[in-house]
């Protein structure tokens, strides 16, 4: 099941709603990346409270723990990790890049080598499909080849290939109308391998569309084009996602490239490690100069963190080693990505995202 509706656009920025098994989404978004089935640190309520509308996790992860049976038991994964909100569940195409060392590629699927016990695993577009609609998800991602940047035109035309043969494979294998599947569109920064890649995507009419194998390795203008290309190639009355995309400058550029939906693990791994996000650019809590400053982390920010805590605060905890700071960090910087988004949809609609666009960008610049 999935439905989306194309309101309004603003130049290429697009301003829609993804309605889901379990509710519908407001578009352009951000996914909070929960892999192992929670999104580091925060709550569902917080994930809540911090506008988040959709989470993503991880086929991979997932499957080698707790394991299919284990969610199956627990009622899915909604039941399961306390989110009655839409999930999105990756293939574990990210591992076919990640864990290179640890895989085996055939036409057939991937073999992987787990990273916790060493066991074998056998990972095909059936079976994957098959995870996903058995843990209850709303939207599962095709087993997909993704290739690191920069790569040879073989390399990138064999991942077009088998990411379109395992494509025809998961559509054909679908049985649930609660779990819509998403086509990936490969080719690295090569156009007409993305064409082609999208061409042949399309024509098996997914309910929505990944660009994948972006931001893993390219610079930031390479991405930008490619993404911006892609999308122009994708239907219009599907919604796009740019996977891996999740800083302030990144999301803002997507959006006027036509993106719909992005998700990234940056803003719970940059509170982790005292990162914060600001809309004006990002600083380390960990600096000399935030131990007496009584201010909060963004005096432009109304997340519950900035309105009830200082810097000084902030500061004071991660020094210290307690972990209220990374979660409070954690739960800072979701909550500017799905702000500034929430800001975006406002202005698409008003015809005015070029100017927060313009706004968003030299804030960036000068902060």
């Amino acid at each position: 099941m999935a439905a989306f509706a194309l309101h309004a656009t603003d130049g290429e920025a697009r301003l829609g709603t993804l309605a889901l098994a379990h509710g519908s989404v407001a578009t352009p978004c951000f996914m909070p990346v929960g892999t192992a089935a929670t999104v580091k640190g925060l709550t569902p309520h917080e994930l809540r409270e911090a506008d988040a509308q959709m989470l993503l996790a991880n086929t991979y992860h997932l499957w080698l723990r707790p394991g299919r049976d284990v969610i199956e038991r627990a009622g899915g994964l909604h039941r399961f990790m306390g989110w009655d909100g839409p999930i999105l569940t990756d293939s574990g195409g990210f591992q076919v890049f990640s864990l290179e060392s640890r895989r085996t590629l055939d036409d057939d699927g991937v073999t992987f080598r787990s990273h916790l016990d060493g066991s074998e695993h056998r990972f095909t577009p059936e079976n994957v499909v098959a995870f996903g609609e058995a843990i209850g998800v709303d939207v599962a991602m095709v087993l997909d080849v993704c290739v690191k940047l920069p790569a040879s035109r073989d390399d990138l035309d064999e991942s077009v290939r088998l990411t379109t043969l395992w494509a025809r494979r998961s559509i054909a294998a679908a049985r649930s109308s609660q779990t819509a599947l998403f086509g990936i569109v490969q080719g690295g920064l090569d156009r007409d391998l993305r064409e082609r890649s999208a061409r042949k995507l399309v024509e098996l009419d997914f309910p929505g569309y990944a660009i994948g194998g972006l931001s893993v390795g390219e610079t930031r203008d390479e991405m930008y084009a490619m993404a911006r290309a892609c999308a122009q190639m994708l239907p219009r009355e599907k919604p796009r996602y740019l996977m891996g995309v999740g800083t302030v400058r990144d999301v803002i550029e997507a959006v006027d490239c036509g993106i719909d939906m992005f998700d990234c693990v940056y803003p719970t791994r940059c509170g982790r490690n005292g990162r914060a996000m600001t809309r004006s650019g990002e600083f380390n809590i960990f600096n000399a100069a935030y131990v007496d400053d009584f201010a909060p982390l963004d005096p432009s920010c109304s997340c519950t963190v900035c309105r009830t805590f200082s810097r000084a605060y902030l500061a004071h905890l991660f020094r210290s080693k307690e972990m209220l700071g990374p979660r409070l960090l954690s739960y800072h910087n979701v909550y500017v990505l799905n702000d500034l988004l929430r800001d975006a949809r406002t202005a698409i609609a008003a015809g005015t995202w070029k100017i927060l666009r313009l706004r968003s960008l030299r804030s960036l610049r000068s902060g």
